[in-house]
Order: C-alpha cells, then sequence, then structure tokens
C-alpha cells in the first residue's frame, strides 16, 4: 500500500490515489489504485484496477481491520463472493444508468 495512511473516501481532501501492490498467481508484481469502495452485509469491499492496464478487470477484495491497519483479503467463500459482486454490479449498473442521464 502506499505510504498514505488512511482509506480515502467522499470527504478526503487528498490528492494522491490510494495504491496497492498485488501480486498475481505468475509472481508478477501489479500496481493497482482503488477505484470504489463499498459495504455488503457489514463487511467493506475494495474494486482495483491496475493502475498501468486501466482497461484490464478489476479485482475485488474485501476490506479487513487490525489495530488500525487495512488490509486487502482475497474473498474465499462463494456466497460471500456473489454478495459482494451482486452489490458491485448493481452499483455500477445505477453509476452508468447516471452517467447516461446526464448526456441526455
Amino acid at each position: 500500500m502506499s505510504e498514505h495512511e488512511h482509506v480515502h473516501g467522499d470527504g478526503c481532501e487528498c490528492e494522491e490515489e490510494p495504491t496497492f501492490v498485488v501480486t498475481d498467481e505468475n509472481g508478477v508484481d501489479h500496481e493497482m489504485i482503488m477505484v470504489m469502495s463499498f459495504d455488503v452485509n457489514d463487511r467493506q469491499y475494495a474494486v482495483l484496477l491496475d493502475k498501468n492496464d486501466p482497461e484490464a478487470d478489476g479485482l475485488l477484495f474485501r476490506i479487513e481491520e487490525e489495530d488500525d491497519d487495512l488490509f486487502l483479503v482475497n474473498i474465499e467463500d462463494d456466497e460471500e463472493w456473489d454478495a459482494a459482486l451482486a452489490a458491485y454490479n448493481e452499483i455500477a449498473g445505477q453509476e452508468s444508468a447516471e452517467a447516461e442521464n446526464e448526456k441526455a
């Protein structure tokens, strides 16, 4: 994660994007940016995009907190994954519809 020590949100006045290094299954590191976070069933999730390949598919992680530090955790449970993905798709669909309405 970047040296910034808080989660960026709506009230954040920072200009720095929160960045994370994620290692893929081949051992290759990717610098990722958090483009969205949302809550489902009292858990917080983050969507990350590759900073150098923003057209690639995003990654979905659960955010966990321990001693005021935040960690990204893989979602192992199928039911949790389905719920988080459904919430993301709903949010993304709403944002897409709002963007279309602004164009009209």
